[in-house]
């Protein structure tokens, strides 16, 4: 089975990487910069789970070929441009399988590749690249969940199953993955919420009574926002996530907190802005404040 990995960052980089290592037939399409930085020092991966180098097989949009599976790990900003990248690589029996936060980005996958090619997906890991382009692994986690977006179990899902699953990192099938994806879009929003306001790791956060009283404000915000668009959650899942919230190390952080002190784009109309645009937003007055604090952000960033 052929891997397409769109990207070779620390979300894409990271499960492919974890993918040949097993042992398959894993191809990254990557951009020149970094094209130019695996060529030269391989592809890195330094994790608490295992150490692993490659010399990994990278191609440029626009090559000729075609591939069974392509993994995005884009950023959501970036979608329309990998759509448009993607689309030759595409065939009859291709699974795209998009590990973006969020659900939006189902819509615009569906339209233009259909629903019986695209796949639900989600991971948690920590996960960032160092100056020198190596992917640094740092959290206890680093599992991804996948599954028909129709919740048809077919022959070919079964094909996919096998050539995924067995890596270092734990790669599974899932017959709720719709689920799975609007429990990990709650978690996220309230995560990368809180952490992007304030500026800080979830430790600091977390002490201040203020603080878990905000998480637990944005949770039920974000909740209802999500129903009113047709999420289905698993039992107890504001008690299930504050749990979560609760265990972390102090110092973690959120992907989307970690572009915004690189000072690169953030997520915002994805994860925020999408939950407020059909919503009466005058109930939500906390994802209020994160979006605008995410805009201003942007604004301040390009001006």
């Amino acid at each position: 089975m052929k891997i397409l990995v769109v990207g070779a960052g620390a979300v894409g980089g990271y499960f492919g990487g974890r993918l040949a290592e097993k042992g398959e037939d894993v191809t990254f399409l990557v951009r020149k910069r970094r094209m130019q930085e695996l060529e030269k020092s391989g592809l890195q991966i330094s994790s608490p789970h295992g150490d692993f180098e490659m010399s990994p097989r990278v191609i440029e949009a626009g090559t000729d070929e075609t591939f069974d599976l392509i993994l995005l790990s884009t950023k959501a900003y970036h979608l329309n441009q990998v759509v448009q990248d993607i689309e030759p690589f595409v065939v009859e029996h291709t699974y795209i399988l998009p590990l973006l936060n969020g659900m939006a980005h189902l819509e615009r996958l569906t339209e233009t590749f259909g629903e019986h090619r695209v796949l639900g997906g989600l991971c948690f890991i920590e996960s960032t690249l160092d100056e020198q382009g190596r992917i640094l692994q740092t959290s206890p986690s680093h599992h991804l969940l996948f599954g028909p977006l129709t919740g048809e179990r077919t022959q070919r899902l079964a094909e996919l199953e096998r050539h995924l699953t067995g890596t270092k990192s734990p790669i599974k099938y899932s017959e709720t993955i719709i689920r799975d994806m609007w429990n990990k879009y709650l978690f996220i929003t309230t995560f990368s919420g809180v952490t992007s306001l304030f500026r800080s790791a979830i430790g600091p956060i977390r002490e201040q009574e203020q603080g878990m009283e905000l998480i637990r404000q944005l949770t039920a915000e974000a909740k209802q926002a999500m129903e009113q668009q047709g999420a289905v959650f698993s039992d107890e899942i504001e008690q299930v996530q504050e749990k979560q919230i609760v265990q972390m190390t102090d110092t973690m952080k959120s992907s989307l907190q970690r572009d915004m002190e690189k000072g690169q784009d953030v997520e915002a109309d994805h994860l925020f802005g999408s939950l407020l645009m059909t919503a009466d937003q005058t109930r939500y007055p906390l994802l209020r404040a994160i979006y605008a604090n995410l805009q201003v952000y942007r604004a301040t960033r390009t001006s």
